[in-house]
C-alpha cells in the first residue's frame, strides 16, 4: 500500500464538496486544471500544509475542533516526487509540505469526517491501514 498523506487545509477547507476539494472557484479552477494549487494560507507560506496519517487526529483537533464540514484527503506520497518534504513544524516534528501543485490524480480518497458528540472527529477506519 502506498504512504498517504492528507492535505490539511483541504481537510479543512472554507467549503467542501463530496470530491474533497474547495467548493467554489478554486474548486471549480482545481478541477478543470486538474491539480490544486492550495489554500490562502498554503500560498502564504509558500508551500501546500500536509499531515501524516498518523499526524491527522491531532491536526484536526488542534486546528478544526467542532468543524462538522470537513473532508479529509489522502494523498499518494510517493506520486508528490522531490517536490514533497518533511520539515520540522508543531513540536519538532516533521511535515510534509508540498512545495508546488498538487496534482489530483494523486488524490487516493476523500471521505468526510463526521463528528462524536464530544466534538472530535471520526477518522476513516482506513486511515489506521495507512500509518
Amino acid at each position: 500500500m502506498a504512504r498517504v498523506i492528507v492535505h490539511r487545509h483541504v481537510l479543512a477547507g472554507d467549503r467542501i464538496n463530496p470530491f474533497g476539494l474547495p467548493a467554489g472557484l478554486q474548486g471549480i479552477q482545481a478541477r478543470a486544471q486538474g491539480v490544486y494549487r492550495g489554500s490562502q494560507v498554503d500560498r502564504s507560506d509558500g508551500f501546500i500544509h500536509f499531515s501524516t496519517a498518523a499526524q491527522a487526529a491531532e491536526t484536526a483537533a488542534r486546528h478544526f475542533a467542532g468543524r462538522a464540514d470537513l473532508v479529509l484527503v489522502a494523498v499518494d506520497a510517493a506520486a508528490l516526487g522531490d517536490a514533497l518534504r518533511h520539515e520540522p513544524s508543531r513540536g519538532g516534528a516533521l511535515f510534509p509540505h508540498l512545495y508546488g501543485e498538487l496534482p489530483l490524480d494523486a488524490v487516493a480518497w476523500a471521505e468526510p469526517l463526521p463528528l462524536r458528540a464530544d466534538g472530535r472527529h471520526v477518522l476513516p477506519a482506513r486511515m489506521a491501514r495507512a500509518r
